[in-house]
C-alpha cells in the first residue's frame, strides 16, 4: 500500500487555467482519508505553495523551493533546510552581473529583485507573491539564500547552464521548473532529497511513495519514489524514465492516479 505522495504543482496538480478541479480535491481527500499522507513537493516559494495547499485543506509539511525547504503547513516548523552555499552564490552573482542577466534571491521567504521590470512583475503574477526592490545585492549574499533564479530566453538559459556549470556546478543543484527559469538550490535541495527524508519522517519506504511531476525539476523524486509518474504534458526525457504515465495536468492526470493506485487498490483489498 503507498503511504506517502508527492504532488508537483505547476502543470501537474494545476490546470492551465492555475485551477485544482473538484475531482482531484476528492480524490485527494479520499487518499487522506484512508491514512495516506498528501504532500506538494514544488518549485515554488513556501509562501506561494502554501496558499495552494490550503485549497486542499493539507495540513503536513510541504516540499518547496526544489526540495530546499520543508515547512510545516500552518505552524511553520522548519523540518529540513539548505541554503545555496556562500561563495557560490556571489560568484552566481558576478557572473550575472557580467551578463546583464536578471537574478531573484529568496531569502527567509521573501522574493528579492535588484530593479523593478517586467520579469518581477510577470513571476509575481504568477506566482501570487509580491516582490521587495533591493538594489544592494552585495548586503542581501551575506544572508543564506534559499534559492536563486534567472529567468530568461529558454535557449538562452540553456547557454547560461552550461556555463556556469563548471564554475559553480559542484556546489549547487541546477535545474529549470519551466523553460525560462534556471534555478539554483544547495547540492541537497532536491526534490528527489526531500521526499527521502519525508518517507522517514513519516515512517514509510521509498517503495511505498507516489511521485508525480512533468518537469525536468521533477525527475530526481521520480528516479526514488517507488512509483514515479510523469503526466501527459511531461517533458519527453521525464516520461521516459517515469514508471507511469498518466493523463495531462487538464485531464485530472493526478485524480487518475490515486484512484489507480490508492483509491481502487484499498477497495480490492
Amino acid at each position: 500500500m503507498y503511504k506517502l505522495i508527492a504532488i508537483d504543482i505547476d502543470d501537474t496538480l494545476l490546470t492551465d487555467d492555475l485551477a485544482i478541479t473538484e475531482g482531484t480535491k476528492a480524490a485527494l481527500a479520499g487518499a487522506i482519508e484512508q491514512g495516506v499522507f498528501v504532500t506538494l513537493a514544488t518549485g515554488r516559494m513556501f509562501p506561494s505553495a502554501q496558499k495552494i495547499a490550503a485549497q486542499l485543506e493539507l495540513n503536513v509539511p510541504i516540499i518547496t523551493y526544489q526540495g530546499s525547504l520543508i515547512k510545516t503547513l500552518f505552524d511553520e516548523q522548519i523540518l529540513y533546510e539548505r541554503s545555496v552555499p556562500l561563495d557560490a552564490a556571489k560568484e552566481l552573482y558576478a557572473f550575472c552581473e557580467e551578463h546583464g542577466l536578471h537574478l531573484q534571491l529568496y531569502i527567509d521567504d521573501v522574493l528579492y529583485v535588484k530593479e523593478e521590470n517586467e520579469k518581477a512583475r510577470g513571476y509575481s503574477a504568477l506566482a501570487k507573491i509580491p516582490y521587495v526592490v533591493e538594489p544592494d545585492y552585495e548586503k542581501l549574499l551575506e544572508q543564506p539564500s534559499t534559492k536563486m533564479l534567472i529567468i530568461d530566453e529558454p535557449d538562452y538559459l540553456d547557454e547560461v547552464a552550461a556555463k556556469l556549470a563548471p564554475i559553480i556546478g559542484d556546489r549547487v543543484h541546477i535545474t529549470k521548473s519551466k523553460a525560462h527559469y534556471l534555478e539554483f538550490m544547495h547540492k541537497e535541495g532536491t526534490k528527489g532529497h526531500a521526499i527521502e527524508f519525508m518517507a522517514s519522517h513519516i515512517g514509510c519506504t521509498m517503495d511505498q511513495v507516489i511521485a508525480i511531476g512533468d518537469s525536468w525539476n521533477d525527475h530526481e523524486m521520480i528516479e526514488v519514489a517507488g512509483l514515479g509518474v510523469a503526466m501527459e504534458n511531461a517533458l519527453p526525457k521525464l516520461k521516459a524514465i517515469a514508471n507511469y504515465i498518466t493523463s495531462s495536468n487538464n485531464d485530472e492526470g493526478v485524480r487518475r492516479v490515486v484512484e489507480k493506485f490508492v483509491l481502487n487498490q484499498t477497495n480490492q483489498a
